[in-house]
């Protein structure tokens, strides 16, 4: 089965050559999370899911929803992914679109997860560790997770480390297995 991200990829690449063309990158960038949440809702997600509601129907009800938010190419858009299919994709599309946005402004998004509350200092380390690695300046997103029982596990885009002692027991177990 294909990952969702690779289905949103040419979307999302798309989309941002389009908002550069326009000049309008932030512009863009806030359309397509209001679609994104719009179609992230339940009522709207039951809509989209439903066979008996057809493209025509689900795009006059999504651009109503969208009257005023989004631009008319960004509209288009939302037509398009509709007549595709891949309407559910918005929340996807919006994510790569931002990755992408961030690369280009030389950023890179990186999110830690913890298994403790990180302090200042923790933040601060990890923040100058990636930036080094990646050779771009970090916007840092920290959640907690008290199952990771100790460490963190770092994700920026395809690169993943996974240095929490739940990771290492499983790696362990693999061996031993």
């Amino acid at each position: 089965m294909i990952e969702t991200s690779a289905l949103a990829r040419p979307y999302a690449l798309a989309a941002y050559e389009q908002a550069q063309a326009e000049d309008a990158i932030f512009e863009w960038s806030t359309g397509l999370q209001f679609l994104g949440a719009v179609v992230a809702d339940p009522a709207m997600a039951e809509m989209i899911a439903n066979p008996r509601v057809g493209d025509e129907a689900l795009t006059s009800l999504l651009l109503d929803v969208c009257e005023g938010r989004l631009s008319e190419t960004q509209s288009n858009f939302a037509r398009l992914l509709i007549e595709a299919g891949r309407l559910t994709l918005a929340l996807d599309i919006s994510a790569l679109y931002e990755r992408e946005r961030a690369k280009s402004e030389g950023r890179a998004n990186v999110s830690i997860v913890s298994a403790f509350e990180l302090d200042d200092a923790q933040r601060d380390a990890l923040t100058q560790s990636m930036a080094k690695r990646l050779g771009r300046e970090i916007d840092l997103e920290v959640a907690v997770d008290d199952a990771l029982i100790g460490g963190v596990i770092i994700r920026s885009g395809d690169v993943v480390i996974d240095a929490s002692l739940r990771g290492r027991l499983r790696q362990l177990e693999a061996e031993f297995l």
